[in-house]
């Protein structure tokens, strides 16, 4: 536990202004028009952390149970949760000394709002601290589709006005209910600058952010190692890029001081140095990716990109088998193609659902830009302090913008009427969101669900609840692999094998994809003999 006797605890009571607005003396918290929490917090550490979880208590409980019922449902036996609790204490049993003693504290101040409905896992300090390692341990553990990120940066001749302009998408997913409530936090600490970062109850580190200097942080995940113990979170290293760098060579050096567990590519953009870079870290390389001086287009996918990792192992099949390359060659194609670039054009490509050259993926599909699953889309121009935000559903929702310049003036005395956002210049809603596609999109999610688990269980499906579950995203190869599954399970391979053909017909995701579909094939035609 961190040591808080230096610090100020004093920080008043919570009060309740409107329906989902609740203030302090050091922080206020509303939800805003297109569902988005906007929240400010001032202070020193421990004020930051106390006034950051009294203001956001209820969602910090629904962010918690959201996160736990996703570890249940991976992990459903109670034998095995014991075995994970064993498994957490000794993985993290170095974690505080690769964690700054500033943000001990916050997380500290934090984990007093936290329930201890929670604490089969672990007490509330502890278990906050865990799960600012969860981003990291996600894509580390296992090749899911928990991180599959792409953003760029763009400058001079690239966009409309040559100031710098970066896209992301974070595709972090947990579950439909963790995505929910997304916020967007407005830091004023005692030391170093003011920052903003689009985050969730509970979570302190940095995954998107700028601050009132100009200077932006995004992460990309790369392919690693199973790692042995933890070290430093890659969110924290973030937000200590963002607290205490003003460019870029100050966020190298922060960058540099911290041992990570996992591999990752940081994007920091730069209004004082008018372009963004690349810092790749990784347990046991650094590597700075800078574009020439006469190139102005920065991607990043999921895959390393400077010298050190030039004849890495781990990202050479990165490269080879994942659809991190195909990613970063659409969204090359699509701004030369669009080019100069604006904020509203950086939307459109966020919001992406096609392949190269337009080739259909099926709706949900890693190789396309919008997989339809991420947790947020932020758009930054660094040079303006301005951000715009996507709401929900996924990024296909109205972007809101946020002006620093503005915002941190705006906050401390912010009344029930006060807008924070600056709404003119908004960036509209994607139409897709009403269209037949995405209604039938949204109920082949839960109908994947469920088809799987009658596979798993060798449970019955009609052919009618076949054909629509086949209607509803046919151009999706996993829609007819998934058929494949179900009729191999109740051993008709004719009919299987037919839906693994169909499968291979469509645009799959992953070398490793490809190789299952060809390993059923052949068992099917063995077995139809």
């Amino acid at each position: 536990m961190p040591q808080v006797d230096q610090y100020s605890s004093d920080v008043g009571e919570r009060t309740t202004i409107a329906s989902q607005f609740h203030a302090m003396q050091g922080g206020k918290l509303r939800k805003n028009e297109q569902g988005l929490w906007e929240l400010y917090v001032a202070g020193d550490a421990l004020e930051r952390g106390l006034i950051n979880g009294m203001l956001t208590q209820e969602l910090l409980d629904q962010q918690e149970t959201a996160f736990v019922s996703k570890i249940k449902e991976l992990v459903p036996s109670a034998f095995h949760q014991r075995i994970l609790r064993g498994f957490l204490k000794f993985f993290n049993r170095r974690l505080i000394n690769h964690v700054p003693e500033e943000y001990q504290v916050e997380i500290y101040g934090l984990s007093r709002s936290s329930s201890d409905a929670f604490d089969f896992i672990a007490p509330p300090y502890q278990r906050l601290l865990y799960f600012h390692g969860a981003h990291d341990i996600g894509h580390a553990l296992q090749d899911l589709a928990l991180v599959g990120c792409t953003s760029f940066a763009a400058w001079d001749t690239h966009t409309e006005d040559g100031k710098l302009l970066i896209g992301r998408n974070f595709d972090f997913y947990v579950s439909d209910a963790f995505s929910e409530e997304k916020i967007i936090a407005f830091i004023n600490p005692d030391k170093g600058h003011k920052y903003a970062m689009v985050t969730w109850a509970g979570m302190v580190g940095a995954v998107s952010g700028m601050n009132d200097k100009g200077l932006t942080v995004t992460i990309n995940a790369a392919k690693s190692n199973v790692p042995m113990k933890a070290k430093a979170p890659i969110s924290l290293v973030t937000k200590e890029i963002l607290q205490y760098a003003e460019n870029i060579e100050e966020a190298i050096a922060i960058a540099k001081q911290r041992e990570v567990f996992v591999s990752e590519s940081i994007m920091v953009g730069s209004a004082a140095d008018g372009k963004a870079v690349l810092i790749e870290v990784s347990p046991k390389k650094f590597g700075i990716y800078e574009l020439a001086d006469n190139d102005d287009l920065l991607i990043c996918a999921n895959h390393f990109q400077s010298q050190p990792y030039q004849l890495d192992k781990n990202n050479l099949r990165q490269l080879a088998k994942s659809h991190s390359q195909y990613r970063f060659d659409r969204m090359r194609e699509l701004i030369a193609s669009n080019l100069p670039l604006n904020p509203a054009l950086t939307a459109t490509f966020l919001r992406n659902k096609e392949g190269i050259d337009g080739v259909k993926l099926g709706y949900g599909n890693e190789k396309a830009i919008n997989q339809l699953l991420a947790h947020h889309a932020v758009i930054f121009q660094p040079e303006d302090r301005i951000m715009w935000v996507s709401s929900n559903p996924y990024q296909l929702g109205e972007f809101v913008a946020y002006d620093l310049n503005e915002v941190f003036t705006r906050f401390p005395t912010m009344g029930q009427d006060t807008m924070v956002a600056t709404n003119t210049l908004n960036i509209p809603e994607d139409v897709f969101i009403h269209s037949v596609e995405f209604k039938n999109y949204e109920s082949f999610r839960i109908a994947i669900r469920e088809l799987e688990a009658k596979i798993a269980t060798k449970q019955t499906a009609s052919e009618d609840e076949i054909k629509r579950f086949q209607h509803m995203n046919p151009d999706f190869w996993k829609t007819h692999f998934t058929v494949g599954e179900y009729y191999r399970s109740q051993g008709q391979y004719r009919e299987a094998l037919r839906c693994y053909h169909m499968a291979r017909s469509k645009e799959v995701t992953t070398e490793p994809d490809k190789e299952l579909i060809e390993k059923r094939i052949k068992t099917c035609e063995k077995k139809s003999k």
